[in-house]
């Protein structure tokens, strides 16, 4: 039996039913909330090893601190960030071989010097967040003005059919989504193209990553698919085979963990 530390926003969705099967298991299971998590040596000496389930900072920010003190946790916190910073979450997707949109990073005054209208349109995004809850379209230049942070982050639109691509080692679910669109949305499973299959086997193999998921644009002009946003540890809202993802998951981190 070990004791497994679960970091969480919630005790609910998918980090309460990984608690359910770790249990099972016959593991002694916590789930850290901001209500319980606090990032001092006690924490150190609470669980055998960690779940990073969240991307905020504080989860991420206890997941470095308990890297550091080589205890055991799964995914790794770097990674983790990477995917969570979108300027490194595009090296990350440049480093497998994979397409990803052109960016612009800068002051407000700065980018309306250097943005033509040969640019636009433009879609503004959160720069330290993955996920689409903040993004904006910026269809003229204008539209920067109605921005409120300094330093504003931008991608280029890519125009095409959006999807939502979850993967479990080599078993994936494909889904077609609205442009902009939460992992929460109502979807519509769609066949896996050659292509989609090919970028998730570049992206496992490049970086390790056992499971996660990748929201994509197959882009009308070329045909090309284009990554706008990876994630390691998605909610699995609109996994659409027959089987329960969370089982297999809970594996996945047990086997990484020598629990298996």
């Amino acid at each position: 039996m070990a004791r497994i530390g679960i970091l969480s926003k919630r005790t609910t969705t998918f980090a309460g039913r990984m608690k359910d099967y770790f249990e099972t298991k016959g593991h002694e299971v916590k789930i850290y909330t901001l209500n319980d998590l606090c990032i001092n040596k006690d924490l150190l000496h609470e669980q055998d090893c960690f779940v990073l389930k969240s991307k905020k900072i504080i989860y991420l920010n206890a997941g470095f601190f308990i890297k550091a003190n080589k205890i055991p946790i799964f995914p790794d916190p770097e990674l983790t960030f990477k995917h969570k910073n979108r300027i490194q979450a595009h090296y990350l997707l440049k480093q497998a071989g994979l397409t990803s949109p052109d960016f612009f990073v800068g002051s407000k005054n700065a980018l309306k010097n250097h943005i033509s209208t040969m640019d636009l349109p433009l879609v503004s995004k959160s720069f330290m967040d993955s996920g689409s809850l903040d993004a904006t379209f910026i269809k003229e230049g204008k539209d920067l003005n109605l921005l409120g942070e300094y330093v504003v982050y931008f991608e280029r639109k890519i125009v095409g059919k959006h999807y939502i691509i979850y993967f479990i080692e080599d078993e994936i679910s494909v889904s077609e989504k609205s442009p902009l669109s939460t992992e929460h949305a109502k979807m519509k499973e769609v066949i896996p193209t050659e292509s989609m299959i090919k970028t998730v086997e570049k992206w496992r193999s490049t970086h390790d990553v056992p499971f996660g998921h990748l929201d994509v644009i197959e882009e009308d002009s070329t045909g090309n698919i284009v990554v706008v946003d990876p994630g390691n540890f998605p909610e699995f809202a609109n996994w659409k085979k027959n089987n329960d993802p969370c089982p297999k998951v809970c594996d996945i981190i047990l086997n990484r963990f020598g629990l298996i």
